[in-house]
């Protein structure tokens, strides 16, 4: 099975939540305890182990604040 490893640029995420619909396997959330200097609560991922490299996430993002890496 395919790995990835996703890179958020937290400090430019509006916290829109499109990546979160975005990802097949549902690791990409919105991160509650989280305030970036924007006033936004940026995206992140719960269980990066379960990354499958697909890039939706990124593919979705408007503000390109997401990068994936495929291992």
């Amino acid at each position: 099975m395919a790995k990835g490893t996703v890179h958020f640029d937290e400090k430019r995420c509006k916290g829109c939540g499109l990546c979160t619909t975005a990802c097949p396997v549902k690791i990409v959330v919105l991160q509650k305890d989280k305030i970036n200097l924007k006033g936004y609560t940026p995206a992140g991922v719960s269980d990066p182990e379960k990354c499958i490299g697909c890039t939706n996430c990124a593919l979705m993002c408007p503000d390109q604040v997401i990068t994936v890496e495929r291992n």
